[in-house]
């Protein structure tokens, strides 16, 4: 019988972590909000504490591909096209929707994580993943987040803390 599978999120260490019960089988670099942490509608926080994964949207898209509302655009990200469009946060080769799993906390009414469209995403391969930056999502590289993409199921747990919430 395997372990089952989690995702551990430090948001201070701007890491992610998946592991199978004590074990740690990949870590990755992750850019979170440049708000930091918090669960409030509109606040382009990072929510935390317990979640899971609750979608998982682009199997098989090429790497860079722009994700528009959670659909391909048809577009394939290029530094071109970034001076094209400035400011445009890019959501890029997968995604992986989060719901949040505590009533009050991170699920329901103002803190709901699904409903303020929380994701674990690829993003440009230039980004900074030394320092949060984010509008409330966990951001990964492209190949990273593709690796992780096929190792993970709907409903896998994720867990994003900060010092408070270790």
């Amino acid at each position: 019988m395997t372990e089952a599978l989690a995702i551990d999120i430090d948001l201070d260490r701007q890491r992610l972590k998946l592991v199978a019960g004590a074990r740690t089988l990949a870590e990755y670099p992750v850019s979170t909000a440049r708000n930091g942490p918090g669960e409030r509608l509109h606040s382009e926080c990072t929510p935390r504490g317990r979640h899971a994964i609750a979608e998982k949207i682009g199997a098989g898209a090429e790497a860079g591909t722009v994700f528009v509302g959670r659909a391909p655009t048809g577009e394939i990200y290029t530094p071109a096209l970034a001076a094209a469009h400035p400011g445009r946060d890019w959501i890029l080769t997968r995604i992986l929707w989060l719901e949040g799993l505590e009533e009050g906390v991170n699920r329901g009414g103002e803190v709901d994580s699904k409903a303020r469209y929380i994701y674990i995403h690829g993003t440009p391969d230039e980004t900074d993943m030394s320092r949060p930056g984010s509008r409330g999502c966990v951001r990964m590289r492209n190949a990273d987040v593709m690796a992780l993409f096929e190792r993970v199921t709907v409903g896998t747990p994720v867990t994003i803390r900060d010092g408070d919430t270790a």
